[in-house]
Parts: C-alpha cells; sequence; structure tokens
C-alpha cells in the first residue's frame, strides 16, 4: 500500500512540476495574489479528476478517438493564443503597480479558467491514459496510487503560488517583463502546436 502510494506521489509530481501552460498561468496569476494561483491550480487539478472520472467509467475511450482529440488541440489552441495575448498585454507593467491596482478577481471564472486549460489540453488525456496503464501494469492499488498522485498535485498547486507570491517584492521591473514576455511566448508555441496538429490532421 506504501509503495502505491509513493509510486502515486512520484507520478503526480513528475505530471504537476514541469514548466507548461497551467504551471505558466499560475505564476502569472500568483505575482498579483495568491488565491488567484490557487484557484487556477485547483480549477486545472478538478479536471484531472474529471478524467481520471471518465476512466472509472469508461468514457475515456469515446474520447480517444482522432475527430475527438482533434477537436480538442483546436478549442485547446484557440484558448491558449487567447492567454498568450492576455499575458502580452500587461508585459510592461510595473509589478509595484499589479500589486497596486488588484481588482478582486472572480474566483470562479478563475477556476473555469484553469479547468478549461487542462481539459482542452489533448496531452492530459494521454497522460491519463498512461497513467491507468501503469497503475494497472504494475498491479499497484488503484484508489491508493491515485491518492498519493494528487497529493503531489495539491501540495505543488497549493506551494508553487505561495511561493512565487511571497518573493514577489524580489522580482525587478525588467524580470517581471521577461517572466511575461516568456510565458506569453511559450503559450503561443503550445497553442500554436496544438493548432497545427489539427491542421495536419485535415490534410
Amino acid at each position: 500500500m506504501i509503495l502505491s502510494f509513493v509510486e502515486g506521489f512520484l507520478l503526480g509530481a513528475g505530471a504537476a512540476v514541469p514548466l507548461g501552460p497551467i504551471n505558466l498561468l499560475i505564476m502569472n496569476e500568483a505575482i498579483q495574489k495568491y488565491k488567484n494561483g490557487l484557484m487556477i491550480g485547483l480549477g486545472a487539478m478538478s479536471a484531472d479528476i474529471t478524467y481520471l472520472l471518465f476512466i472509472l467509467f469508461g468514457i475515456i475511450a469515446y474520447l480517444n478517438q482522432p475527430i475527438v482529440l482533434n477537436a480538442i488541440s483546436l478549442a485547446g489552441g484557440m484558448f491558449l493564443l487567447y492567454l498568450a495575448w492576455s499575458i502580452f498585454k500587461g508585459r510592461k507593467k510595473p509589478i509595484a503597480d499589479i500589486a497596486s491596482d488588484i481588482v478582486q478577481k472572480n474566483a470562479l471564472k478563475l477556476y473555469v479558467k484553469g479547468y478549461l486549460l487542462t481539459l482542452l489540453n489533448p496531452y492530459t488525456i494521454a497522460f491519463w491514459l498512461s497513467a491507468a496503464g501503469y497503475v494497472a501494469g504494475k498491479n499497484l492499488d488503484f484508489f491508493v496510487t491515485f491518492v498519493g498522485l494528487f497529493s503531489a498535485i495539491l501540495l505543488w498547486i497549493t506551494l508553487m503560488p505561495l511561493i512565487i507570491y511571497k518573493t514577489k517584492h524580489k522580482i525587478s521591473h525588467t524580470l517581471s517583463h521577461m517572466i511575461h514576455l516568456v510565458s506569453s511566448l511559450i503559450l503561443f508555441g503550445f497553442g500554436a502546436m496544438m493548432l497545427m496538429n489539427f491542421v495536419s490532421y485535415l490534410y
């Protein structure tokens, strides 16, 4: 049982920690306010739970079809381009101004943004199919393994935005500008790649 939890925890850490669209969005929101980054992370974790439920009820097999995956790529790619443009527009704003001009963002909207960004990512489907196969292949306890997995994800989405928020006063205007610029470019790259997958499917 302990082995199942540890392997699940490591699997969750491997999924949560690498730099990707959701972590970039959490970072950009956490610079403004800890709760903002946390809500994005909770939305993303809820999407993961959704896909886990899809596996349990056998729905994932219907999603793992070329036409469905490419439709998700189209929607996800467009959503990522929108997020990239939003971050790019605010790249030159000094971090002090960001902190002083904070408008109380709607927690539900942030949650939905994190949920959709993860749900509309075909790589999320690939991860959960791989995770389910890994657990079955090693005869791990399904429930305990996924408790470990979600424990790692919850720990990451709780601590990472907190660290970003607590250290924001050490981030210079130049570094803040670069973070926003690089984040927007990476998100643009992810979005463009997903749209290219959709175009290649058409042709």
